[in-house]
């Protein structure tokens, strides 16, 4: 089948880009053919758009709180910081359409695509402020009476709490309605979906998951870098995580370090050092993984990464990106007890093992499970 992936933009997100090269390499390898269809966001921006985006990030610095001007700026300043995440997508993720700026832009060129199917998913497609043009994301620019498959695969709202206006829940729902199969990231975005949308759904892995160590090893390179032992993939930096790291790096002795930008909590935007701002290659955070003895997070996909390479991790809880997904992850995997807080500090036993051959089989069912579901569908 010639397939089209609908996912979020890719930039420098290094979950959201290595989501959306695990499920096209599954479905590759699967013998379809495929080509992701990159919606943007409006390169075009309106006077009161900008002036709605920057009133949102002066509220966030207003509340103490961490904020990036990533989106409304000089495009070729978002080019240069994402320049290595840039190659690792030219070099792994292909065939890839044309950016659409627009939903018309989308219609037309999907229309002359022949796809057989189209695949929303994975990570966060549903989620109203993460994804240009929800109900693109529900497939409204596909005919009425189309042939093309419509499928989700793993799609996540990102919260366990209903965040969609009346109008979003109409449209998006009677979209919805006529996907030829749903499968959700997250366990509550099955009853999501039955109350909001009056739609069955069911719940798969993560892309990611559904590749092995070996497959992610194939596409770094292994030499030794001795950057530490102690991997901190902090997406959210804040003094209360700061404050978990170091208590776990002197319960441990191990030494930090990190895969991002270099650039200060409080000059986390394009206005500052823009050397600073570059982000290291994706091939570089896999390999952080790799290397590490142990992960401190509060990153879905690091969470994942962390299993997939039997690393002990812990996980500080991520309220800003949705804690749902965190809960939903760990609880497949009986692994709960890996979310902390500076609560849970004075009693966390840093040295608690985990049972990765438990971890292991769960992983192997669940991967069963959710390439039963692609081949069902797609057959």
């Amino acid at each position: 089948m010639r397939i089209g992936i609908l996912t979020q933009p890719l930039y420098c997100n290094y979950g959201g880009i290595i989501q959306c090269y695990a499920l096209q390499t599954v479905l590759k390898r699967m013998g379809h053919e495929t080509i992701i269809l990159q919606r943007e966001f409006d390169k075009h921006y309106t006077f009161k758009g900008v002036c709605l985006y920057y009133a949102k990030h002066l509220i966030k610095l207003l509340l103490g709180r961490q904020s990036s001007w990533h989106y409304f700026v000089d495009p070729q300043k978002r080019d240069y910081i994402a320049q290595n995440t840039y190659n690792f997508i030219d070099k792994n993720i292909k065939p890839r359409s044309n950016h659409y700026y627009n939903s018309n832009e989308l219609k037309q060129d999907v229309a002359r695509q022949n796809l057989d199917a189209i695949i929303v998913g994975s990570d966060q497609v549903w989620r109203p402020d993460y994804s240009p043009c929800l109900p693109n994301y529900f497939l409204d620019f596909l005919e009425e009476g189309c042939k093309t498959k419509r499928i989700a695969y793993a799609a996540s709202f990102g919260s366990d709490t209903w965040t969609y206006s009346n109008i979003q829940t109409q449209i998006c729902g009677s979209l919805l309605k006529k996907f030829n199969a749903v499968s959700v990231r997250e366990l509550s975005a099955i009853e999501l979906c039955k109350k909001h949308f009056g739609v069955d759904a069911i719940q798969t892995l993560d892309p990611t998951m559904l590749l092995e160590q070996d497959d992610y090893l194939n596409i770094i390179d292994r030499k030794e870098r001795k950057r530490g032992e102690l991997f901190c993939y902090v997406l959210d930096r804040s003094q209360e995580k700061k404050h978990i790291i170091a208590h776990i790096e002197k319960a441990t002795h191990l030494k930090p370090f990190e895969s991002m930008p270099g650039l200060k909590e409080n000059n986390y935007n394009l206005y500052g050092d823009i050397d600073k701002c570059v982000y290291p290659p994706l091939e570089d955070w896999i390999s952080a993984f790799y290397e590490a003895n142990m992960v401190v997070t509060d990153s879905f996909h690091g969470t994942i990464f962390s299993i997939i390479f039997n690393k002990p991790f812990w996980v500080i809880g991520n309220e800003r990106r949705g804690m749902t997904r965190f809960l939903s992850l760990l609880s497949l995997f009986n692994l709960e007890d890996r979310l902390i807080t500076t609560a849970s500090l004075n009693t966390l036993n840093i040295y608690k093992t985990i049972d990765w051959k438990s971890v292991n089989e769960h992983r192997k069912k669940q991967q069963k499970e959710s390439m039963d579901f692609l081949q069902r569908v797609l057959n």
